[in-house]
């Protein structure tokens, strides 16, 4: 039985938790670690921490906020921002990530993701892929925040990215992100059915109906952070309503 998952996930600029939409206009929140204690005490199946302008200033994320947060929850932590290569990935794991996140990096070095695959193994490499609508042409790539178009095709490079080692695709969609309109479901749709892994969706939550949309379009994982950050819904509240409906969701 395929159980779904909550995933919070904490954009981290100059150490505070921020948000913004479509990657722009970001307002701090507040402290990372103290954020993700509680979403871990409230039932998060996992924490996304990701360094937003980690690759902008030629940095990756910093062993030390990651062993911070360790120390106060007990689910699976996923690290992104400014990894590009197997050593930088190495100290984020000791200081006790579950999963390194890579983008920009990949997109310009695919060997990358052979790397991590072949030092880590898959099950610790996540792609994550920031994808904009481009009419009826698909979905086009973007990268370095949502600032670098590439003209790559989003899902072909999902494909791609599997087959160097990826483990799972943390798919964003930049239309809907921070917008609270739901999560792009065709998006999630088309990538689900090229690809092998795990697609977790990100971007537009706004209720229990978009996670239970997003589940119902092949993801198995759902990130969420403004409507969580804001108390729009809370985690406790979000499972009770996902299991009301019938989907199939961690509760423990």
């Amino acid at each position: 039985m395929r159980l779904n998952r909550i995933i919070p996930c904490l954009d981290v600029r100059d150490g505070r938790v921020v948000k913004g939409v479509r990657f722009q206009g970001l307002r701090e929140i507040g402290d990372p670690v103290e954020i993700a204690g509680r979403y871990a005490d409230a039932g998060a199946d996992e924490i996304v921490v990701l360094d937003v302008s980690a690759t902008s200033e030629g940095r990756s994320a910093t062993p030390t906020l990651v062993r911070r947060i360790r120390a106060v929850v007990d689910v699976p932590v996923v690290v992104g921002g400014g990894i590009g290569d197997v050593e930088t990935a190495t100290r984020l794991l000791d200081a006790g990530a579950d999963k390194v996140s890579v983008n920009t990096a990949a997109v310009m070095r695919p060997e990358l993701v052979e790397a991590l695959r072949d030092r880590f193994g898959r099950q610790c490499v996540v792609v994550a892929i920031d994808a904009i609508r481009r009419g009826r042409m698909g979905w086009e790539l973007l990268v370095r925040s949502g600032r670098g178009r590439t003209g790559l095709d989003a899902v072909g490079w999902a494909i791609r990215a599997v087959e160097l080692g990826a483990g799972e695709i943390l798919l964003t969609s930049h239309d809907r992100d921070g917008t609270r309109s739901g999560y792009d479901l065709e998006l999630i749709r088309s990538t689900t059915r090229a690809v092998s892994v795990p697609v977790v969706a990100s971007g537009g939550a706004a209720s229990w109906r978009d996670f239970a949309a997003a589940f119902a379009s092949g993801a198995t994982g759902a990130l969420a952070a403004g409507v969580l950050h804001e108390g729009q819904v809370g985690i406790g509240d979000l499972k009770r309503s996902l299991l009301a409906s019938g989907t199939e969701i961690r509760t423990c």
